[in-house]
């Protein structure tokens, strides 16, 4: 090696050279190498060391204390200990000599290398490693080195990463464990001096209109006046020293707190002390002060302490996050719950200088967030805790916490705090439920208070109370599915919603006074329309006036909305209690409805149509789909109008199909037409009503969708509107007996309905797609697509109906079904169609396969089995991209139907459909890493195994008297064996979906058909699945699912513990390279024989984790190395 001042000269310029823009990457790639090799020689870091003593290049020291790092964490087991002596010895004198002038990223960087030393050594090499420590704190000049290794220790030696035995790692937990009393002591030894020692010189402030501010709450809130005169004095002034050796105090007790347990180590004095810290968050005077006095410093100090405020909240968060707390703790518990609902108290003061709002428009961010994390965390997880506790002022918190919320001052904010209430709200309806009983107590205690956030949500939701904040809302991109304003809109209705379910009526009498007034708006449009020349215009032109109609229009909107989402609380028990407010609101939807289609406002011209249109569409839309919300509730008064066979009910629903009708039209926008499909979908579907086909608005549909000349809806209007046709004569009447359906007229009428939608279909010849044909391709794609679209919707609107309505809809669709199996073959190469047909066959499949008969069941799946040869499957697979795969996979769900039919029709398939699995499908995508297909394949083959288990053991009454003694026969045995290895092979790949899927499969078949205990996978298979699942867990390539695959390994070897300790884990670890023979014994004596599940699983963890450790440390020693 050159001399040291040579080579550090060097390395300077190839770092410079490195770094700079005009080095190329094949020049970076040799300057990588050359440094790699350089770290890797014996002896490198004696030069290291030169280095950082001699440089002040910083990516020089960067360099170097990366080869420590990698010598520490890597090479420290063949390092000599004369020379380990050495490095901690010269380490931490540099880092006390420089950590003043270094950069504080380098500083970082040294601490870090030192602690991984104390991982290694402390305490029986490096005794003095953590007394170090605390006597850096102790000496003032040093408390901020001392606080950063502090730090540093509790992050890398708490928890610490993979490259330590399980050993060490809980040795390290319990020395550090040992020393978190002292600790403790030394950061509020620190926090407090800073605060009293700024706390004497603050000036006291003038007597002022706030000072004034320990009112009654704050008595009722803290029983003792001393705290609240303590939480009383102004805030003290530090200077930046003091601030930065108090945020770094903070940090560490953050840290600490993440992983102590609460015990008394927390005492009073250190959570009152926090809480004197957590004040610099919500103290705008300060912030104030530091601005007036204008200096760009003082602007940085006002930060700062705000920082500071958001460290001690985030101290508070961490203690709050432990659910289980000990006895002795709660009354700490209590006591920080008072000091922060001071805090809260302070920040939502209301004065003549502040509004709220402004207030915590002033106050940093973060540390809202932090402190709306802090009532999240007590809601969620002490609320139940805490309410029981006379002396907490449950309401008055609910009171601050209200003020909180509306005045929060971003969106983002204001979601939170709406979750918060969201928790609440939960918290009350399971109390409720567990102790009902005290219903009318629990409802009486919050009352108020829950009718006072119902009126503030809906306000909220209203442009004309909310319009500045609701205008900033984007309703254009979609995040999630919803845009801005619609999560914004469904977060308020949930908490509406939930306020509902504890207090209906006066829910119901708050809401819909305000829905009637804006209805009144909309429904007086009419005196404002005017015919003219091109049809009718709407006669309101002033902007005022437009604007005023826009808030209007869309406040009517979002309470159309509300007005729905409460549809669910009216039925059921309570429908006759409820029954006259629900009417209420149904006959103004139906009168809304029926308006909005007779005078056309979808189509009207406005002064303002950007905006004023879409207004009065979305209105219709939102008024169809309320009154959709409330089919159930319409189902319900029908059956009790069948009884009593009222013209209120008959007028009702004749009413909606009159709005509908004009509606169900291609000029109709998207919107407003899907609505109204869904309406017609939900009468014929849900509500049933006996006399709904000679209405004669039902008729006049009728008519237009089977006329042959009459233009079609677009796709997915159609496909809904055929859905209601078909429901209306499918489905039963509910409460008419069987003899008075009228099945005989209902299927002629059904069967021509089919009949006139799939006339072109029935048309097309399987010659169609010969060169001759006589219509183009393209048109013969889009009639069969059409076509298939609305008949397999009709097929699985019916599939879980009674078995008459599935008979008529498969004589209807018979002749169709014929049509599509003789097309199939001549489009097996055109995989959009092949992929449609199947669609229509699986949905078959799933609704009808018993109406369908076994001899035409049997010709189907034939027909797909001859045409889907190992060529077509090939090309299907590997050349046609993401269609051809899609029918592979539909071909493979048709397969999983049949494979799950009971009985013994489809028994004689099941040779072929493993063969086609095994032979012709398994070989093409096993080695492929490509997802596809895969997890269709698995679940055949699973479905396979669960419901013909006996194709593969035969169980016989004998056997099944003498268990135990008689094991079952096995037949198919290869078949078998080939299925079980191919699961085995897909826990090699790296697909993690695929892997949990089949885990769950084989755990499902132990767990139903004892699959671990059956002969042939005990003796020849069990260690097989075992060694493959830890060599899984060693290499860490399905971390996600550790714990489901230690799970399932114990399942495996529960069924031969004797077998799996005496024989397979010794062989294991056997096999295992990269360990010596000492090391194998080590790690096979920490594998306790425990038999239980949780010991067992520990075991496995163990193992895995010093297994890695071991062949990480063997692999980094030097060649050569004696390893002892």
């Amino acid at each position: 090696m050159a001399s040291e001042e040579a080579s550090l000269r060097a390395l300077e310029s190839l770092m410079t050279e490195f770094f700079h823009d005009c080095t190329t990457n094949e020049r970076k790639r040799e300057i990588e190498e050359l440094l790699n090799n350089f770290a890797q020689q014996v002896g490198a870091w004696r030069f290291c060391l030169y280095f950082l003593s001699s440089t002040r290049n910083d990516y020089v020291m960067m360099y170097s204390l990366t080869v420590f790092e990698n010598l520490i964490n890597k090479m420290w087991l063949g390092v000599p200990s004369q020379d380990k002596m050495e490095i901690r010895g010269c380490l931490p004198k540099l880092l006390l000599a420089h950590h003043k002038t270094l950069p504080y990223f380098i500083r970082n960087k040294l601490c870090k290398v030192i602690v991984d030393i104390g991982r290694q050594d402390w305490p029986m090499f490096y005794h003095d490693f953590f007394t170090n420590i605390l006597q850096l704190i102790q000496t003032p000049v040093t408390t901020p080195l001392g606080l950063i290794m502090l730090k540093t220790t509790s992050e890398e030696l708490a928890c610490p990463r993979e490259d330590l035995s399980v050993a060490r790692k809980e040795e390290l937990r319990k020395l550090l464990l040992d020393q978190v009393q002292t600790v403790l002591g030394l950061l509020t030894g620190i926090l407090e001096t800073v605060w009293d020692k700024h706390s004497v010189t603050a000036a006291t402030p003038p007597p002022s209109p706030t000072s004034g501010e320990s009112g009654d709450l704050l008595s009722n809130l803290l029983q003792s006046p001393s705290s609240a005169k303590l939480l009383n004095q102004p805030i003290p002034i530090l200077d930046a020293e003091s601030e930065y050796i108090c945020s770094l105090a903070l940090e560490c007790l953050a840290h600490l707190f993440s992983w102590i347990p609460l015990s008394a180590s927390i005492t009073p004095s250190l959570l009152t002390t926090i809480f004197h810290f957590a004040r610099f968050g919500c103290d705008i005077r300060a912030r104030k002060m530091a601005s007036v006095n204008g200096s760009s410093q003082n602007c940085v100090l006002g930060q700062e302490r705000g920082r500071l405020g958001v460290l001690a909240m985030s101290c508070i968060n961490e203690l709050m996050s432990k659910n289980c707390v000990p006895m002795e703790f709660e009354e700490y518990l209590l006591r920080m719950f008072q000091q922060t609902f001071y805090l809260l108290q302070k920040i939502t003061r209301d004065n003549n200088a502040h509004t709220v709002k402004s207030r915590l428009e002033e106050l940093d961010e973060s540390y809202i967030e932090k402190f709306t994390d802090f009532l999240r965390l007590f809601v969620s997880v002490h609320l139940r805790r805490i309410e029981s506790y006379s002396q907490f002022p449950v309401l008055e918190f609910l009171t601050l916490l209200f003020k909180y919320t509306f005045h929060q001052p971003t969106h983002e904010g204001y979601f939170s705090c709406l979750d918060i209430w969201t928790l609440f709200l939960d918290y009350l309806t399971s109390k409720i439920k567990s102790r009902l009983g005290d219903k009318e107590a629990v409802l009486n205690r919050y009352e108020d208070a829950l009718i006072l956030l119902l009126t503030e949500v809906l306000n909220r939701i209203q442009f004309r109370y909310n319009q500045a904040q609701l205008e900033e809302l984007d309703d254009e991109t979609l995040d999630d599915d919803q845009t801005e304003w619609q999560r914004y809109l469904r977060q308020s209705l949930e908490v509406v919603a939930k306020v509902m379910e504890l207090l209906p009526t006066h829910a119901f009498s708050t809401l819909f006074p305000v829905l009637q007034d804006n209805l009144e708006v909309y429904l007086g449009l009419q005196q404002f329309v005017v015919t003219s020349g091109s049809g009718h215009r709407l006669n309101i032109t002033a902007e005022n006036d437009c604007r005023r109609l826009h808030c209007s229009l869309r406040d009517l909107s979002s309470l159309l909305q509300a007005v729905g989402r409460l549809a669910e609380y009216f039925i059921g028990d309570v429908f006759a209690a409820r029954f006259n407010d629900a009417l209420t609101v149904v006959e103004r939807l139906v009168k809304v409805t029926l308006y909005g289609s007779q005078i056309k406002l979808y189509n009207i011209e406005t002064a303002v149509p950007s905006v004023l249109k879409p207004d009065l569409i979305d209105v219709h839309a939102q008024s169809l789909a309320a009154l959709q919300a409330y089919s159930h509730w319409l189902a319900q008064y029908c059956s009790e109008a069948h009884r009593q066979n009222t013209q209120q009910f008959v007028t009702l629903i004749s009413t909606t199909m009159d709005a509908i009708t004009p509606l169900i039209n291609n000029k109709v926008q998207d919107k407003l037409l899907l609505s109204a499909c869904h309406l017609l979908v939900s009468l014929a579907t849900t509500v049933r009503p006996v006399f709904l086909i000679s209405i004669p608005a039902v008729q006049k549909v009728f008519n237009k969708i089977t006329d042959a000349s009459a233009q079609r809806l677009a796709d997915k209007a159609q496909v809904l509107v055929c859905r209601a046709l078909s429901n209306i004569l499918l489905l039963p009447w509910p409460n008419l007996p069987e003899s008075e359906q009228q099945w005989p007229v209902r299927s002629i009428s059904h069967t021509s309905l089919i009949s006139a939608l799939s006339r072109d279909y029935r048309n097309l010849k399987p010659n169609a797609v010969a060169p001759q044909r006589k219509m183009p391709l393209d048109d013969t794609k889009v009639i069969i697509h059409q076509t298939l679209s609305v008949l397999e919707d009709i097929v699985e609107n019916i599939s879980g109906e009674s078995t008459k309505s599935r008979q008529i809809c498969y004589q209807s669709l018979q002749e169709s079904v014929q049509v599509s199996l003789a097309l199939f073959p001549a489009f097996i190469h055109q995989s959009d169609v092949t992929d449609e047909m199947l669609s229509f066959f699986l949905t078959l499949f799933r609704g009808l396969r018993v109406q369908m008969g076994v001899p035409f069941t049997e010709q189907i799946i034939q027909t797909f089995l001859n045409m889907f040869t190992r060529e077509q499957l090939a090309e299907s697979i590997l050349h046609e991209g993401s269609t051809g795969c899609r029918v592979v996979e539909k071909f493979l769900k048709i397969l999983q139907v049949v494979v799950q039919e009971p009985g013994q029709v489809f028994k004689p398939f099941l040779p072929s459909i493993i063969s086609l699995c095994m032979e012709q499908v398994y070989p093409i995508i096993a080695e492929r890493p490509s997802p596809d297909v895969k997890a269709e394949l698995f679940e055949l083959l699973f479905r396979t195994l669960h419901h013909n288990w006996r194709y593969f053991f035969k169980s016989t009454v004998l056997a099944s008297v003498q268990r135990g003694i008689a094991e079952e026969q096995m037949e198919n045995e290869p078949q078998f064996s080939a299925i079980m290895q191919a699961f085995g092979q897909s826990f090699l790949q790296p697909d993690i979906h695929l892997f949990k899927q089949n885990l769950f499969y084989l755990e499902t078949l132990n767990t139903k058909q004892k699959l671990y205990h059956k002969k042939i996978f005990r003796t020849t298979m069990l260690f097989q699945f075992v060694n493959v699942l830890l060599q899984v867990l060693v290499h860490k390539s399905h971390d996600l699912l550790q714990e489901e695959i230690a799970i399932a390994i114990y399942n495996m070897a529960s069924v031969d513990f004797d077998g799996f300790f005496a024989a397979f884990l010794p062989e294991f670890l056997t096999s295992c390279d990269g360990v010596d023979a000492n090391q194998k014994n080590v790690l096979g004596r920490n594998f306790k024989m425990d038999r239980d599940l949780p010991s067992f699983t520990q075991n496995v963890h163990r193992l895995v984790n010093d297994l890695r450790y071991y062949r990480l440390c063997n692999g980094s020693l030097p060649p050569g190395t004696v390893k002892l």
